[in-house]
């Protein structure tokens, strides 16, 4: 069992930055891999980015390339998003996600989620 809990989100002027965490309990933690989701409203939840358990390997979304950021540290059962200028359509709830296994992209492969947190750019 793994419950997460987010934190870090904000209104932030477009061109910004805010820094999420993910939260994780249990002794298990450092073997997921990891990913951030964003929902946005009237919207399906989409995939963001992810991070092998290792944090060795990541992936983005292609809107997200170069602005943001994911990492994790083991030692502290919490993952991070670093997002970078940030735009108003990033607006939305960002969410976290523990899989075993599974495609990266898919969110019925994520196992575990937290409560998210809202993220509000303004123009």
């Amino acid at each position: 069992q793994v419950q997460l809990v987010e934190s870090g989100g904000g209104l932030v002027q477009a061109g910004g930055s805010l820094r999420l965490s993910c939260a994780g309990s249990g002794r298990t933690f450092s073997g997921y891999a990891m990913g951030w989701f964003r929902q946005a409203p009237g919207k399906e939840r989409e995939f963001v980015a992810a991070i092998s358990w290792s944090g060795v390997s990541t992936v983005y979304t292609d809107s997200v390339k170069g602005r943001f950021t994911i990492s994790r540290d083991n030692a502290k059962n919490t993952v991070y998003l670093q997002m970078n200028s940030l735009k108003p359509e990033d607006t939305a709830v960002y969410y976290c996600g523990a899989r075993r296994g599974g495609s990266e992209y898919y969110t019925g492969a994520y196992a575990y989620w937290g409560q998210g947190t809202q993220v509000t750019v303004s123009s």
